[in-house]
């Protein structure tokens, strides 16, 4: 069921929300920074650089990234593109649950879906000691002195050690003011509500669980975040790329797998329905989790200048509040 808490007609990309309970506010967009990592392809140093412009020429200023990114490539390409901006000017979330350790066999490439060849590799650390560890690393490689949200990075199958161990120590990081937020960040909803209801985080990224094809999150998350005053940053928004097609495409991906015939039918109606209103696909898809008050942006990624522009102009297109409820009678 879709669900609007809110109309508006012409989305103002410098509009602010309150983002956590420190007094962060954040645009209606922000940037997901797993592009810069080399994620499904590479990019340059240079069209690096040029999509962070972009970003903030459009009116960005809040960038998620995290060390699983390129094996903390894309911490210091977003490190770089933003270290000539002021710092009280742009909000950074980077996350932990992966440190990044020495590879015994060396240089090798990743197996992580990121085009990089490094000396590193992924170890799955959810301890207080791990957290302190990879927060330190991920300031060296991002070339700044503090962060402002730290995020607990996919933790499916490792919720008692997160609560033990990663979540504690961001509190503490939290009061002793060396951060300002803290949350998780993950492809499902019910385990981030959970870790709504059991610890005091403030903040929570959901990817793909509350868009126009699957809105889980209504069951779960929303409600308890609503609840506990927890702001959601709502990512993948396009469900990894059909949404982002229009009209939507039986070759694109669905949750990074090939969508089933009857995901490429339910777009490809929401497709019809978005074009009666003069509306392209990818604009609703972006601008729909912002109706519910307790999401304080969307989190896209862009693989260049170009694609950033794209989704900027999507998320201020001028959507009339009946769409919603056409699109809404369509799921009935």
């Amino acid at each position: 069921m879709l669900v609007a808490d809110a109309h508006h007609h012409l989305r103002d990309p410098a509009a602010r929300r309150p983002l956590g309970r420190a007094g962060l506010e954040v645009g209606p967009v922000s940037y997901g920074a797993a592009a810069l990592g080399n994620l499904a392809g590479r990019i340059s140093d240079e069209s690096a650089e040029q999509i962070v412009e972009e970003a903030w020429a459009g009116g960005v200023r809040y960038f998620d990234v995290a060390p699983h990114y390129g094996l903390g490539l894309a911490e210091t390409r977003l490190g770089r593109a933003l270290a000539h901006r002021p710092r009280d000017e742009f909000i950074v979330s980077t996350k932990v649950g992966r440190l990044l350790v020495e590879n015994p066999a060396g240089q090798q490439p990743d197996d992580g879906g990121f085009d990089v060849t490094s000396a590193l590799i992924r170890h799955p650390d959810y301890s207080r000691d791990g957290v302190l560890r990879s927060i330190e690393d991920s300031l060296n490689r991002l070339g700044l002195d503090r962060l402002d949200i730290v995020l607990v990075h996919d933790p499916d199958d490792h919720y008692n050690e997160a609560l033990d161990g990663a979540f504690p120590a961001l509190e503490q990081l939290r009061s002793e003011g060396v951060i300002s937020s803290y949350g998780a960040g993950m492809n499902q909803s019910a385990m981030l509500a959970s870790f709504v209801e059991e610890t005091d985080l403030d903040i929570v990224m959901c990817a793909g669980r509350y868009t126009l094809l699957d809105q889980g999150a209504l069951a779960d998350l929303i409600p308890a975040a609503a609840a506990r005053g927890v702001s959601v940053v709502a990512a993948a928004v396009f469900n990894s790329g059909i949404l982002a097609c229009d009209p939507p495409r039986a070759d694109s991906s669905y949750n990074y797998g090939m969508p089933p015939g009857e995901i490429v039918a339910r777009a490809q109606a929401m497709a019809d329905v978005c074009h009666e209103y003069d509306v392209p696909l990818p604009a609703a898809a972006l601008q729909f989790p912002l109706e519910q008050a307790v999401v304080s942006t969307v989190c896209v990624g862009a693989r260049s200048p170009e694609q950033l522009a794209a989704n900027l102009l999507n998320a201020s297109a001028a959507i009339p509040p009946e769409l919603w409820n056409t699109l809404d009678a369509l799921e009935r």
